[in-house]
């Protein structure tokens, strides 16, 4: 027994002699050149390989300081440079007859920079095209590739750098990246998963089938895949302009497929502490969006055919063509939202940078707009008729501040809240402020009030409103003048800020309106103690002077 035994531990020290005196009698970087040549025709691109050694127990060959130039139409920067590179292969072959028979890839810590120029090409494009004209050309006119297969392809832990050519913007930074792509062959599908750490936090998992590679335009090569988004900061993640006022956490799940020139994605984008203008605050509500868009990769445009907005109860639909102009999104949309529980939208108010008289909030009824979203992402402009209806201002007093009138009006009515059955205006947002025209007030405790006016970025108010009083809030000179009849109303102007705005009453056009109406009162007899025709007299009994012996 001790002898077998010992002839056992005589024939392990053999094999590990072997094991360790195969790499020094094999000189793996005798094929560095061979692999240098290959991998340059094969990508169209020149290849660095640095040292190479061999591994027997691993069944593999590892080289280090890879990289692989850029497009020379994107500049002299490497496209992708890699820690190490290690392949495995089949032992035998290369131990019996020096053959390198590749069974797998993995490159370790690579940094690749994907660049994109002005009219959507990108620099991984020309990927392989030398290589396919080459096959082109000895195939006598096959378009055809040769036919380079891979059992297991491989990227740990590398970083992925994204952006535009020739541009001054920062690039974004996606670190964490890890690419595993199974069975793959240059001339037919193969599966593939891609998982990533998003800047400023979040993640994303990519995996299906992609292929076979598109020979002219490596962009172009179809594929079929499931998304996963999870907390990916929108604006970190470069897929919205920072000056667009646009931010907040995004999630996606859903199904991202491509032809090579059409793309479709259908899904749930979950919108977390959005915002939707530069003064604009984080919203605390969800907003879920249901969407399928068709781009056209080609030219860098699109249609969003489904667009469901979901805010709790609250339902919009988000419909409409957009499209790349250089480095800037150009939208072309209409926002079409009925009947929408103003309760459920009271929430996202700061997050557009609406901003409610201080200590009051919206309170039931419901709101309906149907708005045109226009021009580039970051100066966008909003248009359309918006209409509440049957809601309260909880917390403001529209009488008290009406007060100011109250020489002209009569007695002020009080009351802590404001019950309006109906606001309607048509809309113009736009980065310069908002405009509000054809605006109608009725709250029936006071009357109507109507208007236009302005809405700068800062909150201030401009506005020039008339009010059509009854009631408590209707009397002294505004009843003897008429000024509350169907064609006339007491003028006043808005100004402060949304939070805390300022009601002034227009004297000099409530002088002319109540001229204009002593005078249309002269002359139909209907002012005591004036002269039918007698402006003066009008004016005097008016003001309570005697009628002229």
């Amino acid at each position: 027994m001790k002898r077998i035994l010992k002839i056992i531990g005589i024939v392990v020290a053999v094999l590990v002699v072997i094991l360790i005196a195969i790499p020094f009698f094999i000189n793996v970087n005798s094929f560095r050149p061979r692999i240098e040549a290959e991998a340059t025709q094969a990508l169209g691109r020149q290849v660095k390989v640095g040292n190479l050694s061999l591994s027997i127990l691993s069944g593999s060959v590892s080289a280090d300081n890879i990289s692989i130039a850029e497009d020379p139409a994107f500049g002299n920067n490497a496209f992708v440079t890699a820690k190490s590179l290690k392949v495995g292969v089949e032992l035998m072959p290369l131990i019996m007859s020096k053959e390198l028979h590749v069974t797998d890839i993995t490159l370790e810590q690579p940094e690749i920079t994907l660049l994109k120029t002005a009219d959507g090409k990108w620099n991984f494009s020309s990927l392989g095209g030398t290589a396919a004209k080459a096959e082109k050309k000895s195939n006598s006119g096959s378009s055809t590739p040769g036919n380079l297969s891979v059992a297991k392809l491989s990227v740990n832990n590398g970083k992925l750098i994204v952006g535009n050519a020739n541009s001054k913007a920062k690039p974004h930074v996606y670190d964490q990246v890890n690419i595993k792509i199974t069975n793959f062959s240059a001339t037919s599908q193969f599966p593939f998963s891609l998982a990533a750490k998003l800047p400023a936090g979040g993640t994303a998992d990519i995996s299906g089938q992609a292929g076979p590679i598109n020979q002219n335009d490596a962009a172009k090569t179809p594929f079929e895949a499931k998304v996963k988004v999870n907390n990916m900061d929108i604006v970190a993640s470069g897929f919205i302009d920072p000056a667009s006022g646009i931010a907040g956490q995004a999630n996606f799940d859903g199904t991202l497929n491509s032809n090579g020139s059409i793309a479709k994605a259908v899904g749930t984008f979950t919108g977390n502490k959005l915002q939707f203008s530069p003064k604009g605050s984080p919203a605390p509500k969800t907003v879920v969006i249901k969407h399928t868009v068709d781009v056209d990769l080609d030219k860098q445009s699109g249609n969003l055919t489904q667009g469901d907005v979901e805010i709790g109860k609250a339902v919009a639909h988000l419909t409409g063509a957009f499209k790349t102009d250089h480095e800037t999104q150009v939208l072309n949309m209409k926002l079409n939202a009925p009947n929408m529980p103003v309760e459920e939208l009271q929430a996202m108010l700061p997050a557009l940078g609406v901003v409610l008289p201080s200590g009051s909030q919206l309170k039931g009824g419901t709101l309906s707009a149907d708005l045109s979203i226009v021009g580039p992402i970051d100066k966008v402009v909003i248009t359309g008729p918006v209409k509440v209806s049957d809601t309260k201002l909880a917390g403001f007093d529209l009488g008290s501040k009406l007060g100011a009138l109250s020489a002209f009006a009569g007695k002020a009515v009080s009351n802590p809240d404001t019950s309006i059955q109906n606001f309607s205006t048509n809309a113009r947002v736009a980065p310069e402020g908002t405009r509000a025209d054809n605006l109608n007030l009725t709250v029936p405790a006071i009357g109507v009030i109507t208007g236009a006016g302005t809405v700068s970025p800062a909150g201030a108010l401009a506005f020039k409103m008339l009010a059509n009083l009854h009631g408590g809030m209707a009397g002294g000179l505004a009843q003897v003048a008429g000024m509350s009849s169907e064609k006339g109303g007491i003028p006043f102007s808005i100004a402060g800020t949304t939070s805390k705005p300022e009601f002034v009453p227009d004297i000099k056009g409530m002088a002319t309106g109540m001229a204009g109406n002593a005078l249309q009162g002269v002359m139909s007899g209907k002012v005591p103690g004036a002269k039918p025709g007698s402006a003066v007299d009008a004016l005097g009994g008016l003001l309570g002077k005697k009628k002229p012996q």
